[in-house]
């Protein structure tokens, strides 16, 4: 292995630090679609990782399919590309704020960050959670102002929030002082003058160069390497992804693991694997030296967290403290009549190892278990966080049901606190009034707001009142608003806000939906079902458009007569209000007493007690005892 600049290791007895001047960490953290994909692919392409003639998918790095399908990065990746003689690790982070734990623990692994900004937008709401991190860690910043060919482009405005933002977190008159880079993910074009557009990605290969520092460490110290991130393969098991903070990693050496946050350590191990990046693959090594990102294996309980150390010295690293989880759900084994027909990871031993397999790799997942030995609290960051993992289960054939998410509370200096969220929401000027009432009866504050045709709307806002909303608000903005949020706070509990002010339409019999039966009931809001939908007892149909839920016969089937009236016959089938809900839909629409069954085909809900009159008992009890 080559050292570009290496000095001797000592000077006399003392240790001597090196300085890797061949090497570059970096990650690019935003906001949600604000273009960090876009640009890595462009990156990877002028860095030669690709040949000129080859056909390259867009967001490449994006490669799990619900990434794809969504247009979101959900896991943080590795990639390098060489810019001259160096090399540079570029780590590509999810921009949802409910991936955020991705983003914090990858952050140890560099020495800077790309801020990318969108050159309309401005500072989001998760801008500043990834920033302040950044900020923590004290890591060197360049700001880029992405997608700086908009047509609405306010490249000059937006910098001016950026370092407002900046001011606003802390930061210090050396990160104040942060370069500046103006580009364009799409045409792969970067420039430090925003009226000349550039032509290629040098003046940002160039500014990594001169502005991130380059890694030093003593090569000849005792190893340490903190593992950041777990991959997972058939064939070797965990393979741990980290810096190397000190010392020399050779394969096949003998190594010990310090256990994060306990004193245990490991047995000595062979590691089996050492691979560094480039380009997109990883790429077989022989010894890799201070500061490079590596993938190991060999260790098969390692964990993120972890150190990776010499035999001889047992020395842990820090690991970053990840914020807490916000929500919780409860994953239970589905016990409804259509159970165990359509999936093939049916009980609770399989959903608990699902589970389980989870929570290794995903450090702001935690899972407990419940009194009841087929259900499993399940907490995360947010609805799509959760829905994420549920999605993932059901295309692996889990089959399973989930409750309505719960926020978690905690109690502080003796009060009872709740999680408050950052929410901004981007609006034509006219339906601003309706947001602000809607937030307003959700237990939320504006905090700011400004624009002319188009407002932006900054709230602090209960995460349990933002449940159920998105969809609310996506029609009250006819689909032209934009919102998004991330957790901020915990506050005072802000008093109780109003659930679903509708109820459901409930299947009171089992067997086949028929269009008769549906176009009789349509008038009383909006169904979830076409017909010829297998239905049961208990399994929510539709939405009511008034409170309270209904009983409907939805198997009904029209009387044969021997007169034929052709009008009538057409018009039955005639159902005009169908609307079939996707998963996080499903989420926010259920209520307390109700569950989502998911399975890899199917995705229900239905009642927790199935049957009419067990229901109506229940009820009376309850109006009975109060």
């Amino acid at each position: 292995m080559s050292i570009s600049g290496r000095m001797p290791a000592k000077i006399g007895d003392l240790p001597m630090k090196i300085v890797r001047n061949d090497l570059r960490n970096i990650a690019i953290i935003a906001h949600v679609d604000h273009g960090k994909t876009t640009l890595v692919d462009e990156m990877l392409k002028q860095g030669g990782v690709f040949r000129a003639n080859q056909q390259v998918a867009e967001r490449v790095m994006d490669s799990n399919d619900l990434e794809r399908e969504r247009g979101i990065t959900i896991l943080s990746k590795n990639t390098a590309v060489h810019y001259g003689d160096v090399k540079i690790n570029i780590v590509d982070t999810p921009g949802h704020a409910d991936f955020s734990g991705e983003v914090e623990r990858v952050l140890k692994m560099v020495s800077g960050v790309l801020l990318l900004v969108d050159s309309f937008e401005g500072p989001m709401p998760q801008t500043r959670f990834v920033l302040k991190k950044a900020l923590e860690l004290n890591l060197k910043v360049i700001i880029v102002i992405n997608k700086m060919d908009r047509p609405d482009a306010r490249c000059e405005e937006v910098l001016d929030e950026t370092l407002e933002l900046l001011i606003d977190l802390d930061a210090s008159d050396e990160q104040l002082d942060s370069p500046v880079i103006y580009a364009s993910g799409r045409a792969g074009t970067a420039t430090t003058d925003p009226a000349n557009p550039g032509t290629d990605l040098r003046p940002l290969f160039d500014c990594i160069l001169e502005h991130i520092p380059a890694p030093e460490g003593d090569p000849d110290e005792s190893l340490q390497m903190l593992v950041s991130t777990i991959d997972y393969n058939e064939y070797v098991g965990r393979i741990g992804v980290g810096r190397v903070e000190r010392g020399t990693i050779k394969t096949n050496m003998m190594a010990i693991r310090c256990v994060y946050g306990s004193s245990f350590v490991s047995a000595p191990m062979r590691l089996a694997g050492l691979f560094t990046y480039d380009g997109l693959k990883r790429v077989p090594a022989e010894e890799v030296g201070v500061g490079d990102i590596v993938a190991i294996s060999g260790f098969p309980d390692l964990l993120i967290g972890d150190t990776i150390c010499n035999v001889a010295m047992a020395d842990p690293l820090p690991f970053v403290k990840i914020d807490e989880p916000t929500i919780s759900m409860t994953f239970c084994v589905n016990n409804s009549p259509f159970a165990g027909t359509e999936g093939t990871y049916v009980t609770s031993r399989h959903l608990r190892a699902r589970l389980e397999k989870e929570a290794l790799t995903d450090v702001s997942l935690r899972v407990e278990e419940t009194d009841s030995t087929d259900a499993f609290r399940v907490y995360g960051r947010g609805e799509l966080h959760l829905s994420i993992l549920i999605e993932n289960m059901r295309r692996q054939g889990y089959e399973f049901a989930i409750t309505k998410p719960e926020v978690l509370y905690k109690t502080i200096d003796g009060q009872l606190c709740e999680p408050i969220e950052r929410m901004v929401a981007d609006v034509p000027t006219e339906y601003s009034g309706t947001v602000i009432d809607k937030i307003g009866r959700r237990k939320g504050t504006l905090v700011s707001m400004h624009g002319e045709s188009r407002m932006r709307l900054e709230f602090e806002v209960p995460s349990r009142g933002l449940f159920g909303y998105r969809s609310e608000f996506l029609t009250d903005t006819r689909g032209e608003g934009v919102m998004s949020a991330v957790f901020d706070s915990y506050q005072p509990y802000r008093g109780d806000i109003p659930t679903r002010n509708s109820g459901a339409l409930v299947a009171w019999e089992d067997g086949i939906s028929t269009s008769y039966a549906l176009f009789n009931i349509q008038d009383r809001g909006e169904l979830f079902i076409d017909g010829g939908v297998k239905v049961y007892n208990g399994m929510i149909i539709g939405r009511n458009s008034r409170p309270g839920d209904i009983d409907v016969n939805v198997c009904k089937k029209k009387h044969m007569t021997n007169t034929r009236n052709a009008a009538s016959a057409e018009e039955s089938n005639k159902i005009t209000n169908i609307h079939v809900p996707t998963l996080e839909e499903a989420m926010e629409f259920i209520d307390d007493d109700e569950l989502v069954e998911i399975t890899p085909k199917s995705i229900r809900m239905r009642k927790k007690i199935l049957g009419t009159e067990a229901r109506k008992k229940l009820e009376a009890r309850k109006k009975n005892a109060q």
